[in-house]
């Protein structure tokens, strides 16, 4: 079969998505902090890292699944925002139960850790240290940053997973085309 046949788009190459990457150091960042400022029973433990590691595994997911249903990939994708959304909600509960200050958008900190998410090849390493060594407030804080960083990036993603759906319709519609270029072929 010709590549003019050829109906299943390229698939699964999440890792080298900007929004994969920030959501892979938002899971790590969160285990940690999880780990580090809240009571071994807590809740919120769970729910917090779960929530992170939806994030990521849902664009894993979604990418994987783009081949047969780009469907799929946007509701997954849709699935890390809101999963996100929730971590930052818990992120602000930390700093607003515990009277901690929550960082205004344009702070020399929050500018400082947009400054960090620039880092070409950008990882977990680069945030270790803070997150190992300064307080909750601290850490609570790099991490609304990078949520609000992936949010961003989801958005984004979101919006051209959109537009690409309408430009090359679904599945069904691609299998289509495929079989009338097959026919066509056929008759020549």
């Amino acid at each position: 079969m010709g590549d003019d046949l050829a109906f299943l788009p390229e698939h699964g190459k999440y890792a080298a998505l900007l929004s994969y990457r920030k959501t892979e150091i938002i899971y790590d960042l969160t285990f940690c902090f999880c780990h580090r400022f809240l009571r071994r029973n807590d809740r919120t433990i769970d729910q917090m890292v779960q929530a992170a590691r939806s994030g990521k595994q849902n664009i894993a997911e979604g990418s994987q699944a783009a081949k047969t249903s780009k469907e799929t990939e946007l509701k997954l994708t849709n699935v890390t925002r809101a999963s996100l959304e929730e971590l930052l909600i818990d992120y602000q509960d930390y700093l607003r139960v515990r009277k901690l200050r929550q960082w205004e958008k344009d702070s020399a900190e929050a500018l400082f850790v947009r400054r960090l998410g620039r880092t070409p090849n950008e990882s977990y390493e680069l945030y270790r240290e803070f997150c190992e060594t300064r307080p909750g407030e601290v850490v609570a804080n790099i991490a609304l940053c990078l949520i609000h960083q992936a949010n961003y990036l989801l958005d984004r993603q979101i919006r051209r997973l959109e537009i690409d759906f309408v430009k090359e319709g679904g599945i069904r519609e691609r299998m289509m085309k495929a079989r009338r270029r097959y026919r066509q072929k056929e008759e020549e």
